[in-house]
């Protein structure tokens, strides 16, 4: 019997029947979608229902390289990602689950002096708004990371790293299962599989979703979909500054350990890091093109590859495992956009989260239920409301995010 409590404890989540209304509906079952829901019911508001045209976390959180910082370049930024990167420290307890979470900090790689003044830039910043950054020199990159190719003389050669201790990864299908538990053990519904055909609107105001299977009323419907947000946007007459690109991602073979930290290089646009099975995960920019079609390319997986070994020569020998791609909602300044739309009540937006959605989650969840159950837009969100394009408040978040910009 007690095996079996256990065992029931620890279900991630199961499928509810979906009712006919409800207080909120969330788009997009990834992890901003669970998120959210998760901290709406930690505030008192229970009848919410979480769709998802797929598998709870199957979207571009099942795609995620999980990498989490809080070195921004922007005033705006620094003290989201700060706060976002804290709820991530204690997330396990909180969860009541494992989630392998790794502070194994992030070296962030100058190669030319313009990149080193920018990197340095990036430290002052950090530095000024309670983010532990700061430069480091050849000697100190080679105690951190004895594998990196050090040698000067070459077309890039390694001068100086932004070092962001707090920086690491985590098991992202942990913690959308984690939110996905805990959201449901409080009274969250979660439905799968249930595709959103159309928004239902009356004079202004979005008042609930269809469905594929029917369609339900709500007082708050919240965009959370993604690569799919222009998508969902445009059922309300909304035309969003966002394009959708792919984002491709390889992971080698096993091998012994050698990379302690996630070493990012903005010169050579890639980024990689050695997982706890001894893998290596490689990334770099989305696709130069905007496209739904994630199929994976030669072409990218050849620059990937390249660029990794001219930091690492050692893995020259390494086979790849595979190899995926994900949607990346991206916005003119790469930043997100979160709050109300102006002149259609009763709808949300938690997009454009580019290729750091993942480690925005928690905090974004948190302020996005504040403001559902306040009425009040917190401080930390702000910036990030669509109606900044609108007023020419835009910012300018690219240079935080290089090795993932499109190139």
């Amino acid at each position: 019997m007690k095996l079996f409590q256990r065992a029931k404890k620890y279900t991630f989540f199961t499928t509810n029947e979906m009712k006919d209304r409800y207080d909120i509906v969330i788009i997009g079952a990834g992890v901003h979608g669970l998120a959210l829901a998760h901290y709406l019911a930690k505030l008192g508001v229970t009848d919410v229902l979480v769709i998802d045209q797929g598998y709870v976390g199957g979207g571009a959180s099942a795609r995620t390289t999980a990498i989490l910082r809080a070195n921004y370049y922007t005033a705006e930024a620094i003290p989201f990602f700060r706060e976002s990167l804290k709820l991530y420290e204690d997330l396990s307890t909180k969860l009541d689950l494992n989630l392998l979470f790794d502070q194994i900090g992030r070296l962030d790689i100058g190669h030319s002096e313009s990149a080193v003044y920018g990197l340095q830039t990036r430290a002052d910043f950090n530095r000024l708004l309670n983010v532990e950054s700061y430069m480091i020199g050849p000697k100190q990159i080679t105690e951190l990371v004895p594998s990196m190719d050090m040698r000067k003389g070459k077309i890039y050669p390694v001068m100086a790293a932004l070092y962001h201790p707090p920086a690491g990864v985590i098991r992202h299908d942990a913690v959308v299962w984690g939110y996905a538990r805990s959201a449901q053990g409080m009274g969250v519904h979660i439905i799968p599989f249930t595709k959103v055909t159309d928004l239902i609107l009356d004079k202004g105001r979005v008042k609930g979703v269809k469905t594929i299977n029917k369609d339900v009323l709500a007082k708050v419907v919240v965009n959370a979909t993604a690569g799919w947000a222009s998508t969902i946007a445009a059922m309300a007459k909304i035309e969003l500054p966002i394009a959708t690109h792919p984002l491709q991602v390889a992971v080698t073979e096993p091998v012994k350990p050698f990379i302690d930290t996630t070493v990012s290089s903005a010169n050579l646009h890639v980024y990689a890091y050695q997982t706890d099975r001894g893998e290596i995960v490689i990334g770099g920019g989305v696709d130069p093109y905007p496209t739904y079609n994630m199929s994976s390319g030669l072409e990218t997986i050849s620059h990937l590859v390249s660029n990794t070994l001219k930091m690492f020569p050692a893995l020259r020998d390494v086979r790849l495992l595979r190899q995926w791609s994900g949607l990346c909602d991206i916005t003119p300044d790469y930043a997100p956009i979160m709050g109300r739309v102006s002149g259609i009540d009763g709808f949300l937006l938690t997009c454009g989260w580019g290729t750091w959605g993942f480690k925005a989650a928690p905090m974004a969840g948190s302020c996005m239920a504040e403001l559902i159950t306040t009425g009040k837009v917190p401080e930390l969100i702000k910036p990030f409301q669509l109606s900044r394009f609108r007023d020419g408040a835009i910012l300018n978040e690219r240079a935080s995010a290089p090795a993932a910009a499109v190139h």
